[in-house]
């Protein structure tokens, strides 16, 4: 049976990080797909004006087809080109939410984060996305340092 792992990056050196760690489970698993997963922060309550609920479906569409070209190619092709199994997704939505929805829907079995380098008062009132994964995931979550 294939073991599937949700990779979630976030166009930086920390997701590059969880990508690294996600190859190395893979190598030791053997047969393993690797899913790998960037989120575009969305959130429902934010206030649109009509005009802007017009164009909010383009907008999105277009958002998608930004990351997957900029972001999640590469890093799937990388890690094809490096023998692997992987296959990309980008969603819209809370990172936490979103991820753990994938997880859920690909019947995965983990999912590999970074941890976030993001400081400030924001962080200490909200928390931040990683902690907030681990708290509620639905499987196990490896957090990378």
């Amino acid at each position: 049976m294939t073991a599937k792992l949700v990779i979630g990056i976030d166009g930086h050196e920390t997701g590059s990080r969880a990508l690294e760690y996600g190859k190395r489970l893979a190598a030791l698993i053997g047969d393993c797909e690797l899913l790998v997963a960037y989120i575009i922060e969305w959130s429902p309550y934010s206030f649109q004006t009509p005009e802007e609920n017009a164009i909010r479906h383009k907008r999105r569409e277009e958002e998608i087809a930004t990351a997957m070209e900029r972001i999640i190619d590469p890093a799937v092709k990388a890690l094809i080109d490096d023998g692997l199994n992987a296959r990309g997704i980008v969603r819209h939505g809370n990172v936490a939410d979103a991820l753990d929805a994938i997880c859920v829907e690909e019947k995965a079995d983990q999912i590999v984060v970074s941890r976030s380098s993001e400081g400030g008062i924001a962080k200490r009132i909200f928390g931040s996305s990683t902690a907030n994964l681990v708290m509620g995931a639905s499987v196990p979550v490896t957090v990378v340092g």
